[in-house]
């Protein structure tokens, strides 16, 4: 692609200052988001993400168009996963609403910057090593059986991360505002923000691993991986407020997010075949009979796959909803039916 230190030096920059902007204008007085200025911001990063992708396809040829489009649809979903697991922490730890800005905010910057260091261990591995393919795939399919299967019975909030820190910090009981640490009789705690920061930290850590290797899934550009990364957590803070209730009526999220997951764990142990190097494996020879998958397909399967886990999650929750009031309606002209 070509991306010269100058591009890398100018893109970083903006998207901090992106983030620098959204601290001062939104964040530094605590307050809880309308959902007009959530859904207009939410509009405005994701044109911005479009726009962004059209640029790339432009200039730099529409196969990298199409590497970013589905990195960046990629990158979202995961997202709003990350927003679901952000809502049990926040539940988890009672954050008062004009406060879940601040900690958002806060989470994340983390995650962008541990998705950063981690784009640049995969890229550097990746140029290096082309073995490490499988690894990237077979980790893929371990998530997305874990993804698939996992039902959301663990709390992070109390787990036995959050129990350690808790053992080695002393903690106050209650929210001091939205300061990190409280000085009572002499000696400072930390309040549950500070918890709060940690347990999503924790789960950025996480997440990313998830993030990355799938991403690199879809292109071996460190600059298509960094900029659709950025994009995805860019009005991610807005989006949580504008989708909050809805998050909880996506319950087939995870199984979608397994399906992308798994396809794109098959998708990068193909080309490990196709580019493959180890001894043992048709004695180091690339094995060119193995079909690549084009991005093009990547694309549609991945935006198919999201739109058809969205599409059944909200027909079983509102199927759910009629059946309920059906019961309760027939419940009650029991209980006021009139004797004989």
């Amino acid at each position: 692609m070509g991306v010269t230190p100058l591009v890398w030096i100018i893109t970083i920059a903006i998207t901090i200052a992106f983030f620098v902007f959204e601290f001062f204008a939104h964040v530094r007085k605590p307050h809880e988001p309308t959902i007009g200025e959530s859904a207009r911001w939410s509009a405005f990063y994701i044109g911005l993400a479009l726009l962004f992708g059209v640029g790339i396809g432009v200039f730099s040829g529409w196969t990298y168009g199409g590497e970013y489009f589905a990195g960046y649809l990629t990158e979202k979903a995961l997202s709003i996963d990350n927003l679901f697991v952000f809502l049990i922490i926040m539940t988890g730890f009672a954050v008062p609403k004009k406060y879940q800005q601040k900690v958002l905010m806060i989470g994340i910057v983390i995650a962008l910057i541990m998705r950063g260091a981690f784009i640049a261990v995969g890229a550097a591995l990746i140029a290096n090593f082309s073995w490490i393919f499988y690894i990237f795939g077979a980790l893929l399919l371990f998530l997305a059986y874990r993804q698939a299967f996992s039902h959301g019975e663990s709390d992070p909030a109390n787990g036995k991360f959050m129990q350690f820190v808790r053992r080695i910090l002393p903690v106050s009981e209650e929210y001091n505002e939205d300061k990190l640490t409280v000085r009572k009789n002499g000696k400072r705690f930390v309040t549950p923000m500070l918890l709060v920061i940690v347990a999503i930290g924790f789960i950025d850590l996480v997440f990313a691993v998830d993030s990355i290797p799938a991403i690199y899934g879809l292109t071996n550009e460190a600059y298509i991986v960094f900029t659709a990364n950025a994009f995805a957590l860019m009005g991610l803070r807005q989006l949580y407020f504008l989708i909050g209730g809805l998050l909880e009526r996506l319950v087939y999220l995870a199984q979608g997010l397994a399906v992308i997951l798994a396809f794109i764990g098959v998708k990068l142990i193909f080309h490990a075949l196709h580019v493959n190097e180890l001894p043992f494996i048709n004695g180091g020879e690339p094995l060119l009979w193995v079909p690549e998958i084009p991005i093009w397909f990547s694309l549609l399967f991945i935006a198919a796959t999201v739109a058809v886990a969205t599409f059944l999650s909200l027909r079983k929750t509102r199927n759910d909803r009629e059946k309920k009031d059906r019961e309760t309606f027939d419940g009650e002209k029991v209980i006021h039916a009139p004797e004989d």
